[in-house]
């Protein structure tokens, strides 16, 4: 039988990953393992990343580096250009408006398909890169997305690399249509599950460019029903921007 993501449906000659830094929803995994062909497609990996003052290595001769450092040496594009999947978002965020947790990254993934997240997880090249992504993390959102517009998927990354502002806001809500509704002209993306996290599971992830931190302020606080412990919202400084652009 298959490990999945370190679980107990196991197969001692797969790779065991170490992941400290968020708790993993099995459940959901092993959907996403066993999605059938005819059902599966792209999917959207939204990574919410905290990392560490200084990064935590088991071994003591590890490097006395950042946990943004060994985040950045865990860099795994390499890994996903070999299965087809891309990077298709990446910024630093700027201000955390609204929030339990504050966050210091975000990312984007779109994999090919569901099951190719799950068989990276095994790979023994990802295994070795991994070891810097537990290291540097603190914790760990990881919410996986389909989007409204079925045209993203298509969408190439921008060749130019320049930085775009963008407000950020993930929710909790029972009422998704409603939701996207508030923040017009967003790119919205509907989750399917949170594979990684705290427990909570999250419904709605929306991005929109704005044309100055100002502006960001101004959106954020024109959005209705913001709660810490059921939503965040943050200002992002994008360097790699495939989703709004």
């Amino acid at each position: 039988m298959r490990d999945v993501m370190g679980g107990s449906v196991t197969d001692t000659d797969k790779p065991k990953l170490k992941h400290d830094y968020g708790r993993i929803d099995f459940d959901y995994a092993i959907h996403l393992a066993t999605r059938p062909p005819e059902e599966d497609g792209p999917i959207y990996m939204v990574n919410l990343m905290k990392y560490h003052e200084v990064a935590k290595y088991d071994s003591t001769d590890a490097p006395k580096i950042s946990g943004r450092e060994a985040d950045d040496r865990y860099n795994p594009a390499s890994i996903l250009n070999k299965i087809g999947a891309t990077i298709v978002f990446v910024a630093d965020v700027v201000k955390n408006h609204v929030g339990a947790e504050d966050w210091d990254r975000i990312a984007i993934v779109r994999y090919p398909t569901r099951k190719s997240f799950i068989e990276m997880q095994e790979r023994k090249d990802f295994a070795e890169k991994h070891e810097h992504k537990a290291a540097g993390m603190l914790r760990t959102t990881l919410v996986c997305c389909r989007p409204l517009d079925s045209t993203l998927d298509d969408r190439p990354r921008p060749s130019e690399v320049k930085t775009r502002r963008v407000v950020m806001v993930v929710r909790q809500t029972d009422d998704r249509p409603g939701v996207f509704a508030t923040i017009p002209g967003s790119t919205g993306l509907t989750a399917e599950g949170t594979i990684i996290g705290d427990g909570r599971k999250w419904d709605t992830v929306q991005f929109a460019f704005v044309d100055s931190d100002q502006a960001a302020d101004a959106t954020v606080a024109s959005i209705s029903g913001l709660e810490a412990g059921t939503s965040y919202a943050m200002t992002l400084h994008a360097t790699l921007d495939a989703i709004t652009q």
